[in-house]
């Protein structure tokens, strides 16, 4: 999927949550936070070498409900876990912000839609 990965990996702007974090981010037990990620509510990554998801992720104490079916999306689309949050945090052209950022506006629809074109 391209370079994407190489723009957001080092973005000090980024906040990333650890397991420890997530749990008490999200006041639910360890065993229920995995229960998120296997199911698709989040997404992380080890690029760091410890496993961490975006705290954008997280609205309110809980996943952006938003987040799941556009993580299934990309994932069917063929993006790697990595690869779906770079997509997910870096301006998209044809969005003129980052998905996220348009997932949090409440631009669900228009965020998948632009998430199927990508091949």
């Amino acid at each position: 999927m391209g370079n994407v990965s190489e723009n957001v990996a080092v973005n000090p702007a980024a906040e990333w949550l650890t397991m420890p974090d997530l749990v008490e981010a999200l006041d639910e037990p360890l065993g229920r936070v995995r229960r998120l990620i296997d199911d698709h509510y989040l997404v992380g990554s080890r690029r760091t070498g410890v496993f961490a998801v975006p705290a954008v992720f997280i609205v309110d104490g809980h996943p952006l409900s938003s987040l799941r079916g556009t993580i299934i999306v990309l994932q069917d689309a063929g993006f790697t876990d990595d690869e779906l949050i770079d997509w997910l945090l870096e301006d998209d052209e044809s969005l003129g912000r980052s998905p996220i950022a348009a997932l949090l506006a409440g631009h669900k629809s228009e965020v998948r839609r632009v998430a199927r074109t990508l091949v």
